[in-house]
């Protein structure tokens, strides 16, 4: 079978859109599934769509295998599955991604790398170095070829550019896609420091402040990869092989915090796409972890608990499902700022997403570090309903009860602290501060112990067992369930 090239699409007739020549517009910093997923796939209908006409060069990180040849074998082309659930119909969406020209390996090909710099038509820089790469080295410096950071190595590619065009020739828009918060100004933050570092001039720094726009970014999408069990079957339907093949769910959403003049630059609304120019991210992070995050750390302890291992199947299950969207509408929707049909719209997609049968997601997976994630995800939520309505949320109050029973572990280990509830053995993974206390309170009663864990403020940022009520509900909950058992609690909540 032959491999995936535009000699190969051209020989067998195909017909969907196809780029094959453009100007390099774009260069990327990662290579990975991710972005080729996201930010390259709606590169790729700009350039059908709007005629942005660019071409995206990847630079492959440090340390990882690489993917070079696979790419200039494939001339730069890769398959794209997108599948799930939208507006409540089973979609499974093929793409072939032709934005891409070559990918280069810093270890390799670092002066073609910064040879990219000097190209005028060069306008876009993307990253997704994951979460520790906008970090600050002091151990990079200037002659470094690379230097360890994505930072330094761009800071050296800005450096260049000044050096091409001077003072007042055009920079770049930097659109970083590390999940972190404000990771423009991060990462803009990182630059600056390598400069005064490294001793470059005054008006470099000017210049990057300047001629450069480094946009904040919040994305919203869950790639899956290579389907490595689907492999063989798809490759046969297709015709060809593929070694890029990337897969990943309907749903996608880009906001981006960047000037009005943006949007006329990369028409995306008039491309149809997900994806948002605001001047504030917040609101739209703000809807992300209290709705998508806190829906799944709402339900999944006491889901688990009840029985269940993957998402897909709690959104089967009605107690559990209707538990959650309690949750969702009752509780975390009123206290968000966004338009409410806006956050409905967002809610119902989250539903879908939940739903997807390409994804089996599994709740231990989420369950790891619940400690911070119930503080991150529900917590604003329940303190600004109490605000809203002088009332404790009962789900969300029902949330930590779920948290303590599944924490309840008796055996710590070099993993993380083993725990058994009905019948079912598994392991609590946290930080090792988290994992102590409970240990500690193995043989503590379940009351006592829900008080002293409330009152950890190192694990809160506050006391808990000072909100109004909300001792007092999770306590009710506990009996309720030890009365009972978990689903009967959800239900009789989902149904007040």
């Amino acid at each position: 079978m032959k491999q995936l090239s535009y000699q190969t699409l051209r020989e067998a007739g195909h017909e969907g859109y196809l780029l094959e020549q453009a100007p390099e517009k774009v260069i990327q910093f990662g290579e990975g599934i991710f972005l080729r997923g996201f930010a390259d796939a709606f590169l790729d209908v700009l350039n059908e769509k709007t005629g942005l006409d660019a071409k995206v060069v990847l630079v492959q990180p440090v340390g990882r295998k690489d993917h070079t040849e696979a790419f200039r074998k494939q001339d730069g082309l890769y398959t794209l599955y997108l599948r799930g659930f939208e507006n409540g119909e089973r979609v499974n969406r093929k793409r072939i991604i032709s934005c891409v020209s070559r990918c280069l390996n810093p270890y390799a090909h670092y002066d073609e790398i910064l040879a990219c710099a000097e190209n005028p038509a060069l306008r876009y820089i993307i990253s997704n170095t994951t979460e520790a790469g906008i970090v600050y080295d002091p151990a990079c410096q200037l002659e470094d070829a690379p230097p360890q950071t994505f930072p330094a190595k761009l800071t050296q590619f800005l450096y260049r550019r000044f050096q091409a065009v001077g003072a007042q020739g055009d920079g770049f828009v930097i659109l970083p896609c590390e999940l972190i918060d404000d990771n423009g100004k991060m990462l803009q933050h990182c630059v600056e420091q390598y400069i005064g570092q490294w001793k470059l001039e005054p008006a470099f720094l000017q210049w990057v402040e300047e001629k450069n726009v480094f946009c904040s970014t919040l994305v919203d999408r869950i790639v899956t990869g290579y389907p490595a069990g689907e492999v063989a079957r798809l490759q046969e339907e297709n015709g060809y092989e593929d070694a890029l093949l990337d897969t990943g769910e309907v749903f996608a959403f880009w906001a981006i915090e960047g000037p009005e003049w943006l949007k006329k630059e990369l028409w995306f609304e008039e491309a149809g796409l997900p994806v948002v120019v605001t001047a504030d991210c917040k609101p739209y992070k703000e809807r992300k972890v209290r709705i998508l995050n806190g829906a799944h750390t709402s339900m999944v302890l006491g889901s688990f608990l009840a029985g269940e291992d993957i998402v897909r199947d709690c959104m089967e299950d009605e107690v559990i499902c209707g538990f959650m969207k309690k949750a969702l509408y009752d509780e975390i929707l009123p206290t968000l700022t966004l338009p409410r049909e806006e956050l409905l719209q967002f809610t119902g997609s989250v539903v879908e997403r939940f739903r997807n049968p390409f994804i089996d997601h599994k709740l231990l997976s989420i369950s790891l570090n619940s400690t911070a994630k119930w503080k991150a995800r529900i917590l604003p939520s329940l303190l600004d309903a109490v605000k809203l309505t002088g009332k404790v949320p009962a789900c969300l109050a029902a949330s930590f009860a779920f948290y303590l029973l599944f924490y309840h572990g008796d055996k710590l280990g070099e993993n993380g602290l083993e725990a058994t509830y009905n019948g079912r053995s598994y392991t609590i993974v946290d930080d090792q501060q988290v994992l102590v206390f409970f240990y500690q309170h193995r043989d503590t009663p379940m009351a006592e112990l829900a008080l002293a864990a409330m009152a950890r403020t190192d694990f809160w940022g506050c006391d808990l067992t000072q909100i109004v009520g909300f001792a007092d509900a999770v306590l009710h909950c506990l009996e309720s369930v030890e009365k009972t058992d978990i689903k009967a609690v959800m239900k009789e909540l989902a149904e007040a």
